[in-house]
């Protein structure tokens, strides 16, 4: 066994978009940094779909971003395609989506990387979490180097114990052709962390050259193209359009009469897959009634011939993902470049973990992305750039930095992990969010800035920038406030309305306004879409958003309520078996956190305010 010579502050283990996002964190806020990584040629691959966003995870991307990570600024340099999903709808749920090159991506973060001043990079696999006693050491590699740290985040994947299904074969993998890490999840649970088995899968990828896409549908970016980061100016590069197929009888008819070779109904796949981004397998068997399915073929990147065929994740053998692929319109004649598969993983059940993302049981040991249960590039980047922050906080001794549920979609991330626990692969909605009318994404900059650049993460010149920004949009809508409407020449607007009351209807937009307003009236080359956007929200959807204002104002009174944490659950006798269990398990931070945990009742938390008041009452 050698020690290394040079002691490090923290050491993140796993090089994917959770691991990038944590030694980035960590580095800039002023720690010696160690990322450890399986492969350095692996960093920040997209073994997947290579897209960033998406309906709630664009909120999470624009939140890394406010925050001072890194994701939306890649993403802006090596986007293919760009679009803004769900624009016929409410601002709420409307959700930057973007196709990126994979290659470039992945480069374009490593440069970043190894251009980060303070963050060393190396190549090994990580076997054992060092401790002393319940506090962590360091980590040991599988060739028997030692690194000692203050602080360790793992940020492994789908790497624990991976093992890859195509057909009924099987062999172990983090990703196709890369090691698993075995002996770090013997380590984990060695340190008493409960491990659970998931699944998911990826999709094949195909030759461009044998798809006849004269038979599919064009898919197109929007134009002009918006991008994901608060810093970048524009997109000038040309956009790459995507295309759209559908499966049909035929396909399913070969699926169905293979399902005894597939691993997850032979019953070879014993881990829990994603319920809402299931198989081509599970789409036939659940949804027999559907004559067909969607399918996007999306480009890999600019310079390369690989396709990745959206919607049809597949771990079926490879003679019978070539079968069902050429009965589908387009693919007549396709070969698979590379073919899907699923992969089993272990995980850590994240009810082991604080809302900071400490695990429990080991001081100083953090844990982020895939191996606290969630699926997707965008939920493990979010958990990376907390775990980092947290991790450098830990090491200040300064107070955790936890988000709540009003506050982000990170905050409902990790309180649902925490608190909810899992039972399948978590996937971000914004269903799962309550308070998504005002977690949107054209405030995400107000909500977050801040405290990303209380941490360094944001430059005093961005920051500068963002505060000229805020006072345009108080100056405009005051500028608004006082015009008089009867400036404008509006034919179909009602007698005696003011112009605040005119655009809270539906059908007008405040651009239509400001065409028919005098430009001597209001100097509109002030202020930029972004900040006519911005306003047109706060004055069109005032009442919705006062309204949760309210809401929130309810849920704080409940998250304030602080529960110590020596609080003794065992001594309240009233308590039935299960919230006793629970809570003890939990250990909540607050009244609002124990309110929300699954099995615990109204009637519990009634019962736990009482004692908490009359602990109040015995300390004082």
């Amino acid at each position: 066994m050698y020690n290394y010579t040079k002691d490090y502050d923290c050491i993140i283990v796993g090089a994917g978009h959770a691991g990038c996002e944590a030694a980035l964190a960590c580095s800039r806020m002023g720690i010696k940094t160690l990322l450890l990584t399986i492969s350095i040629d692996s960093i920040a691959l997209m073994p997947c779909n290579p897209a960033i966003g998406g309906l709630a995870k664009g909120h999470l991307v624009k939140e890394i971003d406010a925050l001072g990570g890194e994701m939306a600024k890649v993403t802006d340099k090596t986007g293919i395609q760009f679009k803004i999903l769900n624009k016929s709808r409410g601002p709420a749920v409307q959700s930057p989506r973007a196709q990126s090159d994979k290659l470039e991506y992945r480069l374009e973060m490593t440069r970043i990387l190894e251009n980060q001043e303070g963050l060393d990079i190396k190549q090994g696999i990580v076997e054992e979490i060092m401790v002393s006693g319940k506090k962590i050491k360091g980590v040991r590699t599988n060739i028997g180097t030692v690194y000692k740290s203050k602080t360790v985040i793992i940020c492994t994947g789908t790497f624990l114990n991976g093992l890859i299904h195509i057909g009924l074969t099987s062999f172990p993998a983090g990703r196709m052709v890369e090691f698993p890490s075995v002996g770090l999840s013997q380590s984990l649970s060695r340190l008493g962390l409960r491990l659970g088995r998931l699944k998911t899968g990826t999709n094949p990828r195909l030759d461009s050259k044998s798809i006849d896409f004269s038979k599919t549908i064009p898919q197109y970016g929007d134009i002009p193209p918006v991008p994901f980061s608060y810093f970048t100016k524009k997109l000038p590069q040309a956009q790459v359009p995507c295309f759209l197929t559908y499966t049909n009888k035929n396909t399913h008819k070969i699926i169905l009469s293979n399902l005894k070779r597939s691993p997850l109904y032979s019953g070879k796949i014993k881990g829990i897959g994603p319920r809402y981004c299931p198989s081509i397998e599970d789409k036939v068997v659940r949804f027999r009634d559907k004559e067909r399915h969607q399918i996007f073929l999306e480009p890999e990147g600019r310079e390369t011939s690989e396709i990745y065929a959206n919607g049809i994740s597949t771990s079926l053998p490879y003679d019978v993902q070539l079968k069902f692929l050429r009965t589908i319109d387009g693919l007549e004649n396709a070969e698979i470049i590379r073919p899907g598969y699923a992969i089993e993983y272990d995980f850590v059940y994240p009810d082991q973990i604080k809302l900071n993302l400490e695990t429990k049981s080991i001081e100083g040991l953090f844990l982020a992305g895939q191996i606290n249960g969630t699926s997707g590039y965008e939920e493990a980047a979010a958990q990376g750039l907390m775990a980092g922050i947290n991790a450098v906080l830990k090491i200040k001794k300064d107070k955790p930095f936890i988000l709540d549920r009003s506050e982000a979609y990170i905050g409902v991330l990790i309180d649902d992990l925490v608190t909810k626990g899992i039972s399948e692969p978590y996937r971000m909605f914004t269903s799962r969010a309550e308070y998504r009318l005002v977690l949107r994404i054209d405030n995400t900059d107000q909500r977050l800035m801040g405290y990303g650049y209380k941490f360094g993460l944001i430059s005093e010149k961005n920051y500068k920038i963002f505060e000229k920004k805020l006072k345009n949009v108080a100056k405009f809508k005051e500028e608004l406030l006082k015009f008089d409407i009867k400036k404008c020449n509006i034919t179909d607007k009602p007698e005696n309305v003011t112009l605040l009351q005119y655009l809270k209807r539906p059908e007008v937009s405040l651009k239509h306004i400001l065409e028919k307003i005098d430009p001597k009236s209001i100097n509109l080359d002030k202020y930029n879409s972004d900040i006519i956007n911005q306003v047109e929200i706060q004055i069109k959807y005032e009442g919705y958003i006062n309204r949760q204002l309210w809401q929130i104002d309810k849920f704080k009174t409940l998250e304030n309520k602080l529960i110590p944490g020596n609080f003794d659950y065992s001594k309240i006798t009233s308590f039935c078996r299960e919230a006793k269990e629970l809570l003890m398990k939990i250990r909540p931070i607050s009244i609002g956190q124990a309110s929300r945990i699954t099995g615990v009742t109204p009637a519990d938390i009634d019962v736990l305010m009482i004692h908490l008041k009359k602990n109040q009452k015995c300390s004082t």
